[in-house]
C-alpha cells in the first residue's frame, strides 16, 4: 500500500507540472477543464486521499500536531471538491443605467452560456480613481443597485480588493469598457466550499505552528540533537565588470545638471525626479549609470541641447554579437554609425526594422528592434517630446504636458507659450554658456511646478529619498561586497578544516565551543550587519518613494530574499558560525541576480489588485520560505562537494550527518512559512478574484514545491532519506522546483503572477 501511495503522490506531482506546460499552449481554461478539475483527476485525488488516511491510521500516529496537519489537508481537499460540484461563477456586463438579470459563463470549448441571476442589478456609476497627477489607475469602482424578488432595492459598491456579498453571491470588480460607461463584474457563489476550505486553512495554520513548538515533535528533537554537531564546506559564484572610452562632448556643468535633475517629470505613470528618467535613459543606451565622466543628467541634457555633438558619441551599446558582425558595428556605436550621409534614407537598420514589424521575429530581428528602440529614445529626447514636465491643474484634475503636446482650449495662451518656449530658451542659454540664466530658468520651472502641480507634486521627503536612492547603486555594491566576503569566509573555512590541530579548531569554524565565538566570526558578523543595514536602507527608500512595501516585482523580491537570508544568518551565527558563509554567498547570489537579470528596478505604482495588505503578508512569508529552502540547497551542495572531494570515510559521514541536521533545522520552518504563504495567497485570491484557487501556473508550482519538499520530512516512511548523502541529493533536486516556481513561471509560463 505504501508503494502505491508513493506512486500516486509522484503521479499527481508530475501531472500538475505537465499541466502547467500544456496550459501555456492550450490556454488555462483548457487545462482547468480537461486536467485539473476533470473526473479522472478528482478520482486520483480521492484515491490518494483515501489510501493516505488508511495508511496514516495503520501507523497508529499518536502525535496530535501531526494528525491535525494531515486532517487539515483532507478538509481542504473536501472543500475544493464541494466548490467544484456546488459553486457557480461567471461575468456580468453592465452598462451605465441599464438593468440586467443575466450573467455569462464560459466553457472549456470556448462556448458562452447565458444564465439567470438570483436578482436584478443596475449599474449606477463607474469611476477610475487615478494616482494624483498621473494616468496610473489606483482603483476601479462600480456603484450599483440590486433589485430582489420582493421588490426591495439595495445599493452596493465593488472595487479592487473590496467585494460585495448578497445572500452568498459575491461580486468582484474585474474590468470595464473602453468608454468607461460600462463595468465588468465577476460573480461567484460558493456557499459550502469556501467555509469548509477556510476551516481546513485554519487547522493547517495551527498545525504548522504546533509542529514547530511541540516539545516531543521531530523538530524539537532536531534542535536538541544539533547542539552537539556540525562541520561543512561550501561553494559558488563569480562576477565581472566592464570598460569605457573618453570623450569631450559639450554638456551642462555638473551642478546645473544636478539641479535640473531635481525637477519633477511624469515617467512610468508617476511623478518622479528628472534624474530618474536620466538614469534609465543612460542605462538603456550605455548599459551603465554614467557615461565616461558624465552623469546621467549630463548625458540626457547633452542630447537635448547639443544633439549634433552628441550624435557622434559612441554611447549606444550593441549587445548581440550576430548583429554587430552582420552590420559591421562596434561594441559601442554612435547615431552617426547607424546613418549614412542622408539621415532619412541612410538608416542602416531601416530595412530590418520594417521586416521586424512585419512579423519576422528571429533573434537577429529582435536585436534590431531593441537597437532601434534606443535610437528612438534619442530622437524623442532631441525634440523634448517625452518630457512631461509641465503640470496644469484645472477643475481639480492635474495633467502634465511636454512642450510638443497639444494643449486644451481652457489653457490660456500665456501659459502655452511658457511651456513651449522655456526649454528652447534653456537650449540657447546652455550653448551660450550662460549659467546664471540656466539657474534662473530651472528655478522658474520648479516654481511653476509647485504653483500648478497641486497635490501631485511629491513632498520633499519622497524627493530626497529618490535622489539618494538614485545616487547609490545598492544592488551592485552589495552583491560585490557580499560575494567577496563570502569567498574570503570560504577560504578561511577551508583553512580551518585543514589545520593540523584537528577536531577542536576545525569545529570552532562551525559551532560555538565553550561559549566562545572566534574573532574572525565576530568580524564577519559585523560586516554582515553593515551589509544588512545598507540593504535595509535601500528597501526603506523604495518604500518611501512609492508609499508601499517593496515586494511587488521580481527585482524587489530578490532584494527581500537577500535581506531575509542575512537576517537569518545574523540570528543563528552565534551557534552556527558556518551560517555566515552561507549568508554572504547566498545573499550575494540573489543580489547578483537582481543586478544582471532582466528584472526591472524601475519604481512604478502598484497595480490596483496588488494594493492589499495581504500582498505584504503573502509575499514576505513566501520569500522567507524560499530563503530558508535556499539554505537547505547550500547544505546539500556543500555535502556533495565534501563527499566528492574527500571520499566516504567516517569523518566525511559525520560531516554529512551534521549538515543534514542543519538542513532540517531550516527545512521545517521553511515548510511552515511556505504553507502559510500559499494559503494566505489563496485567501487573497478569494478576496480579489472570487476564487481561492484558479490553477494559475505559479499557484500550481508553489503547490508542487510544497509537495516535493514535504517528502523530505517523511523519512520514517522513506528510509533511504535517512541516509545523509541521499537526503542531500534529494534537497538539491528539490531546489529545481523553487527555480521553476520563481523564474520558470515568470519568464516561460506566464499567468496572473508573471508580474511577480
Amino acid at each position: 500500500m505504501k508503494k502505491i501511495l508513493i506512486i500516486l503522490y509522484l503521479l499527481l506531482i508530475a501531472i500538475l507540472a505537465i499541466a502547467t506546460i500544456v496550459g501555456k499552449y492550450q490556454g488555462s481554461q483548457y487545462v482547468v477543464s480537461h486536467i485539473y478539475t476533470s473526473w479522472w483527476m478528482c478520482l486520483l485525488w480521492a484515491v490518494a486521499t483515501g489510501l493516505g488516511i488508511f495508511y496514516f491510521l495503520s501507523r497508529h500516529v499518536r502525535r496530535l500536531s501531526t494528525a491535525t496537519l494531515h486532517l487539515s489537508f483532507v478538509i481542504i481537499l473536501l472543500g475544493a471538491f464541494l466548490t467544484h460540484i456546488s459553486s457557480f461563477n461567471g461575468i456580468i456586463h453592465l452598462r451605465l443605467g441599464e438593468t440586467t438579470d443575466k450573467y455569462q459563463s464560459q466553457h472549456s470549448d470556448g462556448t458562452v452560456n447565458t444564465n439567470q441571476l438570483p436578482f436584478n442589478i443596475r449599474l449606477d456609476g463607474f469611476e477610475i480613481k487615478k494616482h494624483v497627477g498621473t494616468e496610473a489607475p489606483e482603483d476601479y469602482i462600480s456603484r450599483f443597485t440590486i433589485f430582489t424578488s420582493d421588490k426591495d432595492s439595495i445599493t452596493g459598491l465593488v472595487s479592487m480588493n473590496n467585494i460585495y456579498n448578497h445572500n452568498n453571491t459575491r461580486l468582484y470588480q474585474t474590468s470595464y469598457d473602453d468608454d468607461e460607461q460600462g463595468s465588468i463584474i465577476s460573480i461567484n457563489s460558493d456557499p459550502y466550499g469556501i467555509l469548509i476550505t477556510y476551516i481546513g486553512y485554519a487547522l493547517l495554520f495551527i498545525a504548522l505552528i504546533w509542529i514547530l513548538i511541540d516539545p516531543k515533535g521531530k523538530y524539537r528533537q532536531i534542535i536538541r540533537q544539533i547542539s552537539t554537531t556540525p562541520k561543512a564546506l561550501i561553494i559558488l559564484l563569480f562576477f565581472v565588470l566592464n570598460t569605457p572610452s573618453s570623450s569631450a562632448a559639450p554638456t551642462l556643468p555638473d551642478d546645473v545638471a544636478k539641479e535640473f535633475g531635481r525637477l519633477n517629470i511624469i515617467y512610468n505613470d508617476r511623478v518622479c525626479p528628472f534624474q530618474t528618467y536620466a538614469l534609465d535613459f543612460t542605462k538603456k543606451l550605455y548599459g551603465k549609470r554614467a557615461y565616461n565622466d558624465y552623469s546621467a543628467e549630463q548625458v540626457l541634457t547633452g542630447f537635448m541641447f547639443w544633439y549634433d555633438d552628441w550624435k557622434k558619441e559612441k554611447i549606444i551599446k550593441v549587445k548581440e554579437t550576430a548583429l554587430r558582425e552582420r552590420l559591421h558595428l562596434p561594441d559601442y556605436c554612435s547615431i552617426n554609425d547607424l546613418f549614412g550621409s542622408n539621415q532619412q534614407a541612410g538608416y542602416i537598420l531601416g530595412p530590418f526594422v520594417m521586416e521586424y514589424y512585419n512579423g519576422i521575429n528571429d533573434k537577429f530581428h529582435e536585436s534590431v528592434g531593441k537597437l532601434d528602440d534606443k535610437v528612438g529614445l534619442i530622437m524623442e529626447i532631441r525634440n523634448f517630446s517625452p518630457l512631461k514636465i509641465f503640470p496644469f491643474t484645472y477643475q481639480g484634475v492635474t495633467t502634465w504636458y511636454s512642450p510638443t503636446d497639444s494643449f486644451p482650449d481652457y489653457m490660456d495662451n500665456e501659459r502655452k507659450a511658457y511651456m513651449q518656449n522655456i526649454l528652447p530658451m534653456m537650449k540657447d542659454y546652455a550653448r551660450q554658456g550662460n549659467t546664471a540664466q540656466l539657474h534662473e530658468a530651472i528655478s522658474r520651472i520648479s516654481k511653476y511646478q509647485h504653483t500648478f502641480g497641486g497635490n501631485s507634486i511629491p513632498d520633499s521627503s519622497r524627493l530626497k529619498a529618490e535622489i539618494i536612492y538614485n545616487s547609490v547603486p545598492f544592488a551592485t555594491i552589495l552583491f560585490m561586497f557580499n560575494l567577496t566576503l563570502g569567498f574570503i569566509a570560504l577560504v578561511w573555512l577551508i583553512w580551518q578544516l585543514t589545520r593540523s590541530s584537528a577536531q577542536q579548531d576545525s569545529q570552532s569554524a562551525f559551532i560555538t565551543i565553550d561559549g566562545k565565538t572566534p574573532s574572525a566570526v565576530k568580524v564577519q558578523a559585523w560586516l554582515m550587519l553593515l551589509s544588512f543595514l545598507a540593504l535595509s536602507f535601500c528597501l526603506a527608500l523604495r518604500w518611501i518613494i512609492r508609499g508601499t512595501i517593496p515586494m511587488s516585482n521580481g527585482y524587489e523580491t530578490m532584494l527581500v530574499m537577500a535581506w531575509m537570508i542575512m537576517l537569518i544568518a545574523m540570528l543563528l551565527f552565534r551557534k552556527f558560525h558556518i551560517i555566515l558563509t552561507f549568508g554572504f554567498l547566498l545573499s550575494g547570489f540573489f543580489l547578483l541576480v537582481s543586478h544582471i537579470s532582466q528584472m526591472d528596478p524601475q519604481i512604478t505604482h502598484l497595480m490596483p489588485v496588488l494594493a492589499s495588505p495581504l500582498l505584504t503578508i503573502h509575499v514576505s512569508i513566501i520569500m522567507m520560505a524560499y530563503a530558508l529552502l535556499s539554505l537547505t540547497f547550500i547544505c546539500g551542495l556543500t555535502a556533495v562537494i565534501i563527499r566528492l572531494c574527500r571520499g566516504n570515510n567516517d569523518n566525511v559521514r559525520k560531516q554529512l550527518t551534521s549538515l543534514q541536521l542543519l538542513s532540517k533545522l531550516f527545512l521545517y520552518p521553511s515548510l511552515t512559512t511556505l504553507g502559510f504563504g500559499i494559503f494566505i495567497g489563496a485567501i487573497w485570491a478569494n478576496v480579489s478574484w472570487g476564487t481561492y484557487w484558479s490553477w494559475d501556473p505559479k499557484e500550481t508550482w508553489a503547490l508542487i514545491t510544497l509537495m516535493v519538499y514535504a517528502i523530505a520530512v517523511h523519512d520514517n516512511c522513506i528510509p533511504s532519506l535517512k541516509r545523509p548523502f541521499a537526503y542531500h541529493l534529494f534537497m538539491i533536486i528539490a531546489f529545481l522546483t523553487i527555480l521553476m516556481t520563481y523564474f520558470g513561471v515568470n519568464y516561460f509560463l506566464g499567468g496572473m503572477h508573471s508580474y511577480a
